[in-house]
This record gives structure tokens, sequence and C-alpha cells, in this order.
């Protein structure tokens, strides 16, 4: 995942820093001088590192910070709202029409990924009702058109085409065509360049005076680093950019145009790609994504992924289950089947307070360990699933043929099963947030999850005793009259 360096240096001087009962100016300084460092290899630009630097360091060696009791924590806090503040503050919604269909322009580069990624919008408004269009306005590109097409029957999305013609053409008769049939968002994948050009740029306005979209977002790709923001500084002069959106964050992107974007050229990140499934698209959080860089999780973002995949009605019954002490191998297969749903194990623990990109990567989580895990289950009798206790050696044997996998593997699931079953009876009770109790009750216990430092962040999670962040709101809670 993007930033795993940024966050893994930045751990290391806020360590340093609550380590100092009192802190100096100097030992401020010297943390700042080691944080600007970090920013500058995550590819941020010097100037936003500059002015990210001074305000944070004036702020850090003022009184409220030198006196207080825990000096090096409040340092966390500033650098936590000057992130949120240099990605833009709050999250950007798009502007969407009052009468007709909402058109949104997706430009970029060639090989930036606008095709997929405006199907990945049009998948998401899908979901929330919506009924979009997709346009295929890029007419130079081979199989182009044939992508598009391919893409929107995936998701089961109306595509509109009319072959290599004029892009202005099909936009203005794709406009008409989502009147007539009630698409009420409609979005242009528009032609990309190797390199910013003027004929690019004369098109594109071409298709913009001609239709007024609502929304022009830039599509650009995470790992050019500092030249996806010279990109949109030339996009954004020649057409007015209403939003960014940044994809392959989930790659070894340094993470330094999301930093940078925003503060270079004013325009906000709406959305980020997280991935290739065409579902792997999230709204652009700018408080979330500082929690996650300065390893604090992003809890917000796993309730809400918990919600929209997990199946609240089987995780009520393994809720039910536990409690009765009746947790079967086929129980263990199913929530695996569900928390898989989410994306990697990896990714999931990524975004849980106290667990760090370091000990994600010394973790035992192999994906393929999960795939032989379920095939030895899918090879036991139902009987079997229901009562492991029956596995003789024979049994075990005829299993791991079954599976392609070792005698050892067998009796090393039923051992982690075991294990699953004292643990889940020690979770069973407590209260949580709504969506992120049934996700920890099919995460415990998992392979991987064996490690002690992964057991006290799900127990920290599941007692909300875990590292919090302070976010800000326009509505503060009046205080108490004593």
């Amino acid at each position: 995942m993007a930033f795993e360096g940024l966050t893994e240096k930045l751990n290391g001087v806020f360590a340093k820093l609550r380590g100092k009962g009192a802190l100096t100016e100097a030992d401020v300084k010297e943390a700042m001088r080691e944080i600007r460092l970090a920013l500058l290899e995550a590819d941020v630009s010097y100037k936003v590192v500059k002015d990210f630097v001074k305000t944070v360091t004036d702020r850090a060696i003022g009184a409220d910070v030198m006196e207080s009791l825990t000096p090096g924590q409040m340092v966390v806090k500033i650098v936590h709202e000057e992130l949120v503040s240099l990605m833009g503050g709050e999250a950007s919604g798009l502007n969407m029409a009052k009468d007709g269909p909402t058109i949104i322009m997706m430009v970029g580069l060639q090989g930036a990924g606008k095709t997929t990624n405006a199907a990945k919008l049009a998948g998401m408004f899908k979901r929330k009702g919506r009924r979009p269009l997709l346009v295929a306005c890029d007419v130079y590109r081979p199989a182009a058109i044939k992508q598009l097409e391919v893409v929107g029957a995936q998701l089961d999305v109306p595509v509109f085409q009319m072959g290599q013609i004029d892009p202005v053409t099909i936009a203005c008769e794709a406009i008409e065509h989502a009147k007539k049939h009630a698409n009420d968002v409609v979005f242009l994948d528009t032609a990309g360049r190797l390199h910013v050009d003027e004929a690019l740029m004369d098109e594109l306005r071409n298709v913009k005076a001609a239709v007024n979209p609502h929304e022009i977002l830039l599509v650009v790709d995470a790992m050019i680093g500092q030249d996806a923001v010279n990109a949109a500084v030339s996009f954004d002069q020649a057409l007015d950019l209403t939003g960014v959106m940044l994809t392959k964050l989930d790659g070894d992107a340094r993470g330094g145009a999301a930093l940078s974007v925003k503060a270079t050229t004013g325009k906000p990140i709406k959305f980020i790609g997280v991935g290739e499934k065409l579902d792997a698209i999230e709204i652009f959080y700018p408080d979330r994504m500082a929690s996650r860089i300065l390893g604090m999780g992003d809890v917000l973002s796993l309730i809400e992924k918990a919600q929209n995949t997990l199946d609240e009605k089987k995780a009520l019954e393994l809720e039910s289950k536990i409690r009765k002490n009746q947790y079967t191998l086929q129980d263990y297969y199913d929530q695996m089947v569900q928390v898989r749903k989410m994306g990697s194990m990896k990714d999931i623990l990524g975004m849980m307070p106290g667990i760090n990109s370091a000990k994600l990567d010394e973790a035992d989580i192999d994906e393929r360990m999960l795939d032989r895990i379920q095939a030895i289950i899918l090879s036991m009798t139902p009987k079997e699933r229901e009562n492991p206790s029956i596995l003789n050696a024979s049994r075990r044997k005829r299993i791991a043929a079954g599976s392609g996998t070792q005698v050892s593997d067998v009796n090393k699931l039923i051992q982690q099963f075991e294990m699953m079953q004292k643990l889940t009876r020690q979770m069973s009770g407590g209260k949580m947030p709504k969506g992120i109790r049934k996700l920890m009750g099919q995460m415990k216990g998992m392979p991987g999850m064996n490690d002690p430092e992964m057991m006290r962040a799900l127990n920290q999670m599941q007692s909300g005793s875990g590292p919090r962040v302070h976010h800000h709101s326009k509505n503060k809670k009046k205080k108490k009259k004593r």
C-alpha cells in the first residue's frame, strides 16, 4: 500500500518524541528535520514540504505544546491536523445536476486508467441506485471502445458509442440519449496522449464547450509521483478541473502525489483507486488518509467496508453459535469467505489502529495459505465439518489427498481451528461500533492472526481502548453546565 515507507519513518520520529518526558525546542526541530526528509523521500514537492514543516514547527514550539503533560502526543496531533489540511480538509463531493443528467468528463494522460476508473465510478453510482451511462469518446486508442463495452457489461451499465467519429458529436448525442432513456449520470471517457499537447487540449476544450460538464475529473497514476502533479497543473490550466481521481494507491507508490495535488493545484482529490477490481474505489477522506499515514488506522473506512460487504444475517448467526459453543469448521469456512470479500488480509489489517506496516510485513499472512485451507475444508464431508473430533488418521490422509495438500497441513488446520474456538469464546461479548463487531468476530483466529501484537490490536478495537484520533467538527459539543 502507498505511504508504507513514510508511515514507518514518521512512527520512528514519534516514538522518540513520546519517549521524552518534556520537549525542548531542539527536540522539535530535530523531529521536524526527520519529517522533512521523510516527506521528500515520499516524493512530496519541495515547496509543499517546506511550507508544511514550517507550519508544524511554529505550532509545535508553542507554549501549549511545551507545557503539556504529553508533548509528544500533542506534536502527533498537530502533524495529523496539518496533514488533513494539506490534503483538503474535508471530503469533496461531486456537483450533481438539479435537472437532467449530471455530466462527468474524465480526462488524463494515456495509461492513467480513465476507461477503467470511469467504469468504477459508474459502478459506484449504480450501487447507490443511480442510472449511469458510459460514453466512448476515446476514438483513437485501439480497442478503447471495446474495453469500455467489456467493463460496462461486467457492471451491467449501458455504454453509448458511435464508432470512430468526432468526439464532440458523440458527447452531444450521448447527452440526448441519456435524457430519453432516464440516465441520470453520464461519464464521458475521453482520449488521452502520452504527453500533454495542444491537439489533445483543443479537443477536450471543444467537448467541454459543447456539453458544459458539471464535473471535469483528472485521472492520474499515483505511481508516477510528481509527474502526476505536473499533469494536474497542465490539465487544470487548460480545462479548469473540478477534482482529481488518484489511481494505484494500492501499489508501491510513495504517495507524494496525494500530499501535493491539492496544495499545488487547489483542486481536491475526490476519489482514489485501491485495486484492480471494478469495485476497488473509495471516496477520498483527507482525515482518514492522514490517520493511515500516521499509523492510526482507518476505522471508519473499515466499518463502511464491513457494512457493505459482510452478511449481517450470517454474522448474527455466527455470534449466536459462538455464544452457544456450537462453532464448527463449516462456520470457519463461511467466515473466511466473508472476510475475503473485503480484500486482502493485509489491506484490512492496515486499516486497524495499532498495527504498523512493518509488523504487517513480518506477519505470517499468506493469501495462498487461505486457498489451501478452504480446499482442505471443502474436501471434508458435511459430518466431518460439523464434528472435527471424528477426524482420525485415515480420514485426514483422505482429506489431504483430496485437497492436494499434506497430512501435516490438515493437522495444522485442526490445531488452528481449536485455537479459534478458544479465542472466539473470549471475544463474544462487549460493545463495538456497528459493522466492526461482526468483522472482529470473523477475523480473530484466522491464519496470521495468532501474532501477539495482532491479537492485542483486535482486543483493543473490541474493547474500545485502542488508539484514538482527534477529529474536528464544525458542530462542537457544548460544555455541560456545572
